[in-house]
């Protein structure tokens, strides 16, 4: 195993990105804490939860993608879609969450497995496969609706409204329950599972993956799917956020899904990355967005600003770390 020398000790390379986001996290959650009053609270680290619920589950779709080396820019437009098709279909033929629920996961599943199908048997980038569909998800939700459809289904919006209480005063949403089964499930998959091990072996290298005699047109052919998946999931849970459907909803989420995961230490080339280090990278963002607004005094867009330099340091560091790795 390639391990990194610091100091006396020796972490391994892998981990070491990971460790990176976690130390950052770490730090910016102190200096908030010393800086705003009320900031050093678990409950403000739980409304990043609260907040990103939809991102994470999105990010952690993106991870599985990103690992074998492609990309997904429709992830976006996905979630915009399903709360399109959610919100219509409650609103307009008065249809039950439980049916509309899995309608939209099967839609977002089934057009990531088509991309990932044209990715594989046409052998096309998957930037311009998914550029296509992102495309095409957002021209559909225009052609449901141009305006913002609520939702006003009871057992919808009770479900949405719910709120969990732990301990201390400190709660959750039933979305961050949902987004943390995702990301345990994910672990789950990507270290225990023959399919995990695909994932990996294809990102590190496709050509020796086929040589090993793995699945890697399978694989890649699930990684859309997965990503398609989670992306109408995050979108069901951002229709809990927003109790509202519309075209416009999630526009340049796929860019924040991948600024996360890119933080969180997963390699933008494959084979290296863990669920883990995309939840940091999005308790990161949120994080940022939690600072700003405490500040008070900078505007939302700043929040881009900090993400635009933290991506070009993590890039930075993941060639320095990849090149150290190979001495």
């Amino acid at each position: 195993m390639t391990t990194i020398a610091m100091g006396r000790t020796s972490i391994p390379a892998k981990y070491l990105p990971v460790l990176v986001t976690g130390c950052l996290f770490a730090a910016m959650f102190v200096v908030g804490g010393i800086r705003y009053e009320g900031f050093a609270s678990g409950q403000v680290i739980l409304n990043v939860f609260i907040d990103n619920g939809f991102l994470l589950v999105v990010a952690v779709g993106l991870t599985f993608v990103i690992l074998t080396g492609g990309i997904d820019l429709s992830v976006g437009s996905v979630v915009a879609l399903s709360t399109m098709v959610s919100a219509s279909l409650m609103a307009g033929p008065g249809w039950p969450p439980y049916l509309v629920v899995p309608l939209v996961l099967a839609i977002g599943s089934g057009l990531g497995l088509v991309m990932g199908y044209i990715i594989h048997a046409f052998d096309i980038q998957p930037f311009i496969v998914t550029l296509a569909g992102m495309f095409l998800a957002r021209g559909l939700c225009y052609t449901i609706g141009t305006d913002s459809i609520p939702i006003e289904d009871p057992t919808f919006t009770a479900f949405a409204q719910t709120r969990i209480d732990l301990f201390a005063d400190l709660w959750i949403s039933p979305s961050v329950i949902i987004a943390l089964v995702v990301v345990g499930v994910a672990a789950y998959v990507l270290h225990y599972t023959r399919l995990g091990r695909s994932v990996y072996a294809t990102g590190g290298s496709e050509q020796s993956a086929l040589l090993m005699g793995l699945p890697v047109a399978r694989t890649k052919i699930a990684v859309y799917t997965i990503s398609g998946f989670c992306s109408a999931l995050g979108g069901v849970l951002l229709s809990f956020y927003m109790l509202s459907g519309y075209g416009l909803h999630a526009v340049g989420m796929e860019l924040d899904a991948i600024a996360a995961v890119v933080i969180g230490g997963t390699l933008l080339t494959g084979g290296s990355g863990f669920v883990l280090g995309t939840v940091l990278g999005v308790l990161v963002l949120g994080l940022i967005q939690t600072i700003i607004s405490f500040e008070g005094t900078l505007n939302s867009w700043w929040t881009k600003i900090f993400i635009g330099l933290l991506l070009f340091v993590f890039i930075l560091l993941q060639r320095l770390f990849s090149a150290r790795s190979r001495r």
